[in-house]
């Protein structure tokens, strides 16, 4: 996978260099997501760059399961963080950076979907395919299985993974944020825009309707 080149403006910055307190490589160790995003739009060009690393490869990750393209999904991943860095001076911390973050990526995958006219059931789409940098997946079978124990595996995954493509478009969203990002029911709400109890409801309908429709894989 190559790596993001991001090309941002400069000028701003340059203009308020005077008046902020640079800091050291250590210094960043100790601040939050948020205090490091406020570092940013308060003009330390330094805390973008350590936001993007940390966060890079679980957006592309994240835009691949939601545009099923590899290259495309670099590309919305780079637009991610371009929005980041063009939205600095109206964050305000008032909740998880990764909040903000995810709710600017499901934007941007969701847009494209539409404005492609996505037909994902025509895609062969593996939401459990090895990750191009570390070669791992999620639920690694035993290299020690058997080669019936390997089909009956990669049947099972392929039938999750259509399933899960198959849900309305929210509980999709909901559900990848949930199982592959990682992220909890209120930081998924803010994402979509929903309360805890209704984004803990549409999940809660969206595993029903995988378990139901799953019932003779797992």
């Amino acid at each position: 996978m190559g790596t993001i080149a991001l090309d941002r403006p400069r000028s701003t910055h340059a203009a308020q260099a005077g008046s902020v307190s640079r800091m050291t490589a250590g210094d960043w160790n100790g601040l939050t997501d948020a205090e490091i995003m406020l570092r940013v739009r308060d003009g330390e060009d330094a805390g973008y760059d350590i936001l993007i690393q940390k966060y890079r490869k679980p957006i592309i990750n994240f835009m691949f399961r939601m545009v099923h393209n590899q290259g495309m999904a670099e590309e919305l991943a780079q637009e991610t963080f371009l929005r980041v860095y063009r939205s600095r001076q109206t964050y305000r911390a008032e909740a998880k950076f990764t909040t903000w973050l995810y709710r600017i990526a499901t934007n941007l995958a969701v847009n494209h979907a539409r404005d492609t006219k996505y037909e994902r059931a025509a895609q062969n789409v593996y939401l459990d395919q090895p990750d191009p940098e570390t070669g791992t997946t999620p639920d690694v079978a035993d290299s020690t299985a058997s080669i019936e124990e390997n089909l009956v595996r990669e049947e099972r995954m392929k039938a999750i993974r259509q399933h899960v493509l198959a849900l309305p478009e929210r509980q999709r969203m909901a559900v990848l944020m949930h199982k592959y990002q990682g992220l909890d029911y209120k930081q998924i709400g803010e994402v979509l825009k929903l309360s805890e109890s209704a984004t803990k409801s549409l999940l809660f309908r969206a595993y029903q309707t995988l378990r139901e429709t799953l019932k003779d894989f797992v």
